[in-house]
C-alpha cells in the first residue's frame, strides 16, 4: 500500500464527506493504492455515523471511535498503530489542509529519501491575534529549544515513512513536537514543504489558551527528554553528584574546624554550614533516586496507552 492517511479529527460532520471526496480524487488520479484512517476522538455530532457511513460504500475507509475526548496525540498514536501504508499523512479534517499537496510531500519521501516532511502555511487565513501571533511566538521558541528549524510546527499536515511512525510515541499534545520526537529517534532528515491554508468552511477553531499553554509546557518537556529521555541518570545523576560533593566539602570543613583550629567554638550544629551540609547531602540523595526511578519507569513503560477505544473498523 503506498498511502495511509491519517484524520484525529472532533465535531466535524459537516466536512467529513467533502473531505475523504476530495481526497479520493486526487489518490485515483495519481494511481495510489491508499487507506483513510479516521480516528473520531469523542465526538458529540454526528460524525462517527457518518464514517461509517463512508466505510460501507468505500473500503479504503477505516475509522477508529475513542470512548471520550482523549486529544490529538493520542488519536494520532492510535492511527499510527493502524496504518499500513509505507507513507503515513496526517491532516485535519477541517478542511483547513489541501489534500492536493499529498503527491509532492508522497514524492519528497519516496524520491527525495526524507524521514519525515512538515508543511508550512506560510500565508494563513486565521485570526492575526487569536492564533497567527501566538503560533509565531510558539514556533519560534520550539526552534531555539529543539534546535529543529521549521517554520510551523503547528501544521496538521506532514509526510512520514512508516518506520518513523512506528518507532515514536505520541503522548500528551506532543503531536506538535514529532519532527522533535523523530530527530530523538534518529531519523534526522526532516525537511518541509509550504502548503496551501483553506479559510475554515464549517464548524469552529479547537485553538485557545488552554492549548496554547499546554504547548509551550510541552514544548519544556521535549526538550528536557530530547536530551535525557534516554538516560535520565545522566540528568539526575550529575546534578546529584554535585550536591553531594558540595555538602561532603561543608562537612569536612566543619569536622577540621572543630577538631583542629576551633576546638572550644560553637557546637557544629549551631553553624549555618552544618545545615548546608545536611541539605545538599539530601538533595544530592534525592536526585540519584530520581535517576534510579527514571530509569526503571523507562524499562516498564513500553506498550501503555492513555486511550480507550470504543469501536474500530
Amino acid at each position: 500500500m503506498n498511502l495511509s492517511i491519517v484524520i484525529p479529527l472532533l465535531n466535524e460532520e459537516e466536512s467529513l464527506n467533502e473531505l475523504y471526496h476530495w481526497i479520493a480524487k486526487v489518490m485515483q488520479s495519481n494511481g495510489y493504492l491508499y487507506e483513510v484512517i479516521f480516528i473520531d476522538d469523542g465526538s458529540t455530532d454526528k460524525s462517527w455515523e457518518v464514517i461509517n457511513a463512508l466505510a460501507k460504500d468505500f473500503s479504503e475507509v477505516k475509522g477508529i471511535r475513542f470512548s471520550e475526548n482523549f486529544g490529538k496525540s493520542q488519536a494520532l498514536h492510535a492511527g499510527f498503530e493502524k496504518a499500513q501504508g509505507n507513507v503515513i499523512i496526517t491532516m485535519d479534517a477541517d478542511l483547513q489542509d489541501n489534500p492536493e499537496e499529498i503527491p509532492e510531500l508522497y514524492d519528497m519521501i519516496t524520491n527525495e529519501g526524507y524521514d519525515l516532511v512538515s508543511g508550512w502555511k506560510k500565508v494563513r487565513y486565521d485570526s492575526k491575534i487569536a492564533k497567527n501571533l501566538p503560533s509565531k511566538l510558539f514556533n519560534f521558541a520550539a526552534r531555539k529549544t529543539s534546535g529543529v528549524q521549521l517554520n510551523d510546527f503547528n501544521c496538521g499536515l506532514k509526510a512520514y515513512k512508516k518506520k518513523v511512525i512506528k518507532n515514536i510515541e505520541v503522548t500528551g499534545e506532543m503531536h506538535r513536537y514529532i519532527p522533535v520526537l523523530a530527530r530523538s529517534a534518529g531519523f534526522s532528515k526532516i525537511g518541509e514543504k509550504i502548503v496551501k491554508h483553506q479559510a475554515r468552511k464549517y464548524g469552529e477553531t479547537k485553538f485557545g489558551m488552554e492549548r496554547f499553554v499546554r504547548g509551550f509546557l510541552d514544548l519544556i518537556t521535549i526538550s528536557f527528554i530530547s536530551k535525557f529521555g534516554k538516560r535520565p541518570m545522566h540528568f539526575f545523576g550529575t546534578w546529584g553528584a554535585i550536591a553531594l560533593i558540595v555538602g561532603f566539602f561543608f562537612a569536612i570543613y566543619l569536622g577540621i574546624d572543630k577538631i583542629y583550629i576551633n576546638p572550644s567554638g560553637r557546637l557544629i550544629t549551631e553553624r549555618p554550614q552544618f545545615y548546608i551540609a545536611l541539605t545538599a547531602m539530601i538533595i544530592g540523595s534525592q536526585f540519584f533516586v530520581a535517576g534510579f526511578l527514571g530509569e526503571l519507569i523507562l524499562r516498564t513503560k513500553k506498550g501503555l496507552k492513555n486511550y480507550i477505544v470504543k469501536e474500530h473498523f
